[in-house]
């Protein structure tokens, strides 16, 4: 069965394989094992943090409505830069793949499922398993090395054709083959920005690799790039990426004084659980912040970079308008995508116009996600439209493994010592200028506000706190990061000596530092289109 975000598994401690068909419907656990620490159990395990939340489950018709309330339209941009959305879509799909590959609905033992990723915080979805594993070894170019493609030229002038520019694509049959990412994680190239993001974190491997002595063996220089790169790549998260999508002072409490939820006495080195109250709740927060358009690039300004064009521009839900690879005119202008200026005090790093801003954290999503195109959700033709809203797909996936209501997880947040309040039904159906719940019955606006969805609850929260996570929600991503960090093979919180050496200083290393590396602080290099266009405020 093909890898989609409409056709997923669950494989739940202590509950077995949770498990839906196509398109979100026909529930069914697929197979079953008394415990999550059987021989036979899979190496990737999702969890629950909280209680489960069985017999608080919504009919369809609800969830339709919820989500129709939701795409409506996005509520206005928010003070983040629009790339910290894709690098939150990079995040979650290293810490989130699970490789199943049995046709839902057959009864399996947990010992034939193909899982080979681990929910920490790691880079396997850049890595795979190494270049020193046979599978593995086709990601690189000398056993060092990530490999990278190239664009298609265009022309002459801006529009040639660049190295580096696109992800490392397949050489040999149809067009269509050729598209096909050579990369660990193919959800990596379902849309440009996720894919140009994957892309410099290549060329950031990459970067560091050329920094270490040419007499170094190859098998030690990889481990010393490999081991480089995720520190830096986990600082950069833990000290730029979480505090602006988490109120700073959870994520400080979190890093600080421990997890008091998640894991709490867990060994260090014990390989982490992925709770489903993350991965299919409160980190979908990054589906809110995605905005219609962009002022991608100087042949693409303004609104002209539109989210539909994001997707055909890929491999995995576009085809490039037909060609082998990535066209020249569509290289990202990383300086629309990031402050730089802001960061870094590069004035001839500032864009033509302003720098393209994530839409605020709460419960709007761009229009835009209330159609996802087949590539991506794996629908098959005939299937009902609002199966391709994505509100509605997030909706029943948190009905299928019956995750706990947003009020449950807040009372049982308390219970564990944590100082969060519940949100009250007047927050709740009101919010702060995001969805409006005037499209339900008085009945079904009830059973929501008295049973309220863990994702809306979660982003209704944003809302309420200036557009970033608080109470239930920021507490459930802060320390899912925590115990994804400190359960990887690298890690900063098993290392507390480790400090960053490729940014301004030993305290500071931000995702503008982390492609300052990866373009070689070049404005040519990061904006390899120029200066041209622009316009469009952020």
């Amino acid at each position: 069965m093909a890898h989609h975000h409409g056709s997923e598994s669950y494989f739940v401690e202590g509950e077995g394989l949770l498990g839906e068909a196509v398109g979100g419907r026909d529930v069914r656990p697929i197979a079953t094992a008394a415990s999550g620490d059987g021989a036979d159990a899979p190496p990737f395990r999702f969890s629950r943090m909280g209680p489960k939340g069985q017999g608080k489950q919504h009919a369809e018709a609800i969830h339709k409505k919820l989500a129709l309330a939701m795409t409506r339209g996005g509520g206005g941009p928010g003070s983040m830069p629009g790339g910290y959305t894709y690098l939150g879509q990079f995040v979650d799909h290293d810490l989130t793949f699970d490789k199943t590959t049995v046709a839902l609905g057959d009864s399996i033992p947990p010992s034939e499922l193909e899982q080979a990723r681990s929910p920490s915080l790691d880079l396997d979805s850049l890595y795979g398993a190494g270049p020193g594993d046979a599978e593995s070894a086709k990601f690189y170019s000398d056993g060092v090395h990530l490999k990278v493609g190239s664009t298609d030229a265009l022309g002459g002038g801006d529009l040639i054709a660049r190295e580096g520019y696109d992800l490392p694509r397949g050489t040999t049959g149809s067009n269509a083959n050729k598209r096909k990412a050579n990369i660990p994680d193919h959800r990596n190239d379902e849309n440009l920005a996720v894919a140009q993001t994957h892309l410099a974190m290549i060329r950031f491997h990459n970067k560091v690799v050329d920094k270490l002595p040419n007499a170094m063996p190859a098998t030690e220089k990889f481990g010393k790039a490999r081991d480089s790169v995720t520190k830096h790549y986990q600082w950069m998260l833990r000290n730029d990426y979480l505090p602006r999508i988490v109120a700073p002072a959870i994520v400080n409490d979190v890093f600080n004084n421990g997890r008091k939820v998640f894991e709490k006495n867990a060994p260090a080195t014990k390989v982490p659980t992925m709770p489903i109250e993350f991965s299919v709740a409160a980190f979908r927060l990054g589906h809110s912040m995605i905005r219609d358009s962009y002022d991608w690039n100087a042949e693409f300004p303004g609104t002209a970079g539109t989210l539909t064009f994001l997707f055909i521009f890929s491999g995995t839900s576009g085809d490039m308008f037909g060609g082998p690879k990535l066209p020249a005119n569509w290289t990202v202008d990383w300086r629309r995508m990031y402050d730089f200026k802001k960061d870094l005090n590069r004035d001839d790093l500032k864009p033509p116009a302003k720098v393209n801003k994530a839409m605020r954290i709460d419960t709007r999503l761009a229009n835009t996600l209330s159609n996802l195109p087949k590539g991506s959700t794996g629908d098959a033709d005939g299937t009902p439209a609002i199966f391709a809203d994505l509100a509605f797909r997030n909706f029943e996936r948190g009905k299928m493994v019956k995750l706990a209501t947003g009020q449950q997880m807040a009372q049982f947040m308390r219970g564990k010592g944590v100082n969060v309040k519940t949100l009250t039904k007047a927050q709740l159906r009101d919010g702060n200028g995001g969805a409006e719940l005037d499209n339900l019955t008085q009945a079904q606006r009830d059973a929501v506000l008295k049973n309220t969805p863990l994702w809306f609850y979660v982003l209704r929260e944003a809302e309420l706190n200036g557009g970033k996570l608080t109470g239930v929600g920021g507490r459930i991503v802060a320390e899912t990061f925590h115990r994804a960090i400190q359960g990887s093979a690298a890690s900063i919180i098993r290392d507390p000596a480790f400090k960053p050496s490729l940014g301004p200083d030993n305290k500071t290393f931000r995702m503008t530092d982390l492609l300052m590396v990866a373009f070689e602080s070049k404005k040519n290099l990061l904006a390899p289109l120029g200066d041209k266009g622009g316009g469009q405020p952020g």
